[in-house]
């Protein structure tokens, strides 16, 4: 059985491909232009599947580059013209549509205000697009399905070739050139045993940390959307502030643990759900004893993200489909959303 949400995910390795034929003079002439004039300050402006790909940019420019990134609150420029002083500084805005007034009308006011404007946007002549002084096409073609999946991955992808470039990382730039066949082989990880622990749910934990934080914010969007489950993403660190006093015996959780700083960290936090009880699915790679799901390796550990959340699509398309929804036309949701 197989619907729109599992072959456009699948078919993700090809708009990577596109990409790497594609997008490095442009993102070339961006990375001069962001070491010539360097930015104090970065800022996302991005909703839904999108925010979560600026989470990951932004992790990956603070720890490649040094930049602060945060996530700017669009109602503050779109509805309260707060007069922020962004002169000199860079902007991003991520969409797949490129279409939502509160996102092209924040790009555009903030480019007013001396911002440098970047938009990475599917959609070929979309109004983010005019608002913006440089765009950085994803190139993952039209998507049928509601569900976002293979356009959040090439927005991860373009993000860290972006980062790559910036910095001039030759090591993390090679390994974007190999995203294409890791995607490949991430797509083909059998997750089964994820639908067989979901399925009966109503509501889940998602866990992770550093740039697989933004991975656990997409995972628990999909949840909801998809599969109508009430599940929530928390960092392994935060996670320990207050809501694992809703975990007791049986309650489930899945943890995203790749490679990284912050893998100890996940894996004792797994380990101790489950001595609690809990129902935990830790994905992991293999040199991981205790895992429960594979997560592929990519030749770079700040790409491992993506070849996880790969994996993640597939089954989540399958666990939709088991709790006998459709993933492509999720309940009242609709493929271009507007806000104001």
């Amino acid at each position: 059985m197989t619907c729109k949400m599992l072959e456009e995910a699948r078919s993700a390795h090809a708009a990577v491909s596109r990409q790497l034929q594609t997008l490095d003079p442009l993102l070339q002439a961006l990375a001069e232009r962001l070491r010539q004039q360097p930015p104090h300050v970065a800022m996302t402006v991005a909703r839904g599947s999108s925010d979560h790909a600026a989470s990951y940019l932004a992790y990956l420019a603070m720890q490649q580059l040094g930049v602060p990134v945060a996530s700017l609150p669009m109602s503050v420029v779109s509805l309260r013209h707060s007069p922020l002083k962004v002169d000199g500084q860079v902007v991003f805005a991520l969409s797949q549509s490129g279409q939502s007034p509160d996102l092209v009308d924040s790009q555009r006011l903030l480019r007013e205000r001396g911002a440098l404007s970047v938009a990475l946007v599917n959609a070929e002549d979309s109004p983010l697009q005019a608002a913006s002084e440089y765009t950085v096409p994803l190139c993952a073609g039209a998507e049928l399905s509601v569900a976002a999946t293979k356009s959040f991955i090439a927005t991860l992808s373009a993000s860290a070739r972006l980062v790559g470039h910036w910095a001039q990382d030759p090591e993390l730039l090679a390994a974007g050139t190999a995203l294409p066949d890791g995607l490949r082989q991430a797509a083909a990880v059998d997750w089964a045993g994820a639908v067989d622990a979901f399925k009966g749910c109503d509501r889940l934990m998602v866990i992770g940390r550093g740039a697989g934080f933004a991975i656990a914010q997409e995972a628990a969007l999909k949840l909801k959307e998809t599969a109508g489950i009430q599940a929530e993403a928390f960092s392994s660190a935060e996670v320990r502030h207050g809501p694992m006093a809703l975990i007791d015996a049986g309650y489930p959780l899945l943890v995203f643990a790749p490679r990284g700083a912050e893998q100890a960290g996940l894996l004792k936090l797994a380990a101790d759900m489950r001595e609690r009880g809990a129902k935990v699915l830790l994905a992991a790679p293999d040199d991981i004893g205790e895992r429960d799901l594979d997560l592929c390796r990519a030749q770079h550990p700040a790409l491992d993200p993506i070849l996880a959340i790969q994996s993640f699509y597939v089954m989540a398309a399958h666990l939709a489909l088991a709790r006998g929804l459709d993933p492509d036309q999720p309940r009242y949701l609709s493929k271009v959303t507007r806000t104001h």
